[in-house]
């Protein structure tokens, strides 16, 4: 059970960290204006937050694993909400940095 809540807080953070940088990104570069701005800084907010709540209490191993999720995510954000179609290249390096989340957080360790 403890893997499973990991991973759905991973997707949680994903989807504040990367949708409130999109909406930061879609108040300033789309010029969509400072709700969508304000609403992208509230989600990076959360994202923060959100991070705290993995059961794994070293914050070095959490962001470093988040890295991976970020890289994966980012993509699959992409491809959802702007027509971002990734190559093959894109998928190989998102899958090997998911790879790298596994061994990071998941990996048996002793003691």
């Amino acid at each position: 059970m403890t893997v499973a809540r990991s991973i759905a807080l991973f997707v949680l953070a994903a989807v504040t960290e990367i949708g409130g940088a999109w909406l930061v990104w879609q108040g300033v570069r789309e010029q969509r204006g400072l709700l969508w701005i304000g609403a992208g800084v509230v989600g990076l907010g959360l994202y923060g937050f959100v991070a705290t709540l993995q059961p794994d209490p070293h914050f070095g191993r959490i962001l470093a694993a988040y890295g991976g999720v970020f890289v994966a995510g980012s993509l699959a954000w992409g491809m959802a909400f702007d027509g971002f179609r990734p190559d093959r290249f894109d998928v190989i390096g998102a899958a090997i940095c998911l790879l790298g989340v596994a061994v990071i957080m998941y990996a048996p360790r002793g003691g």
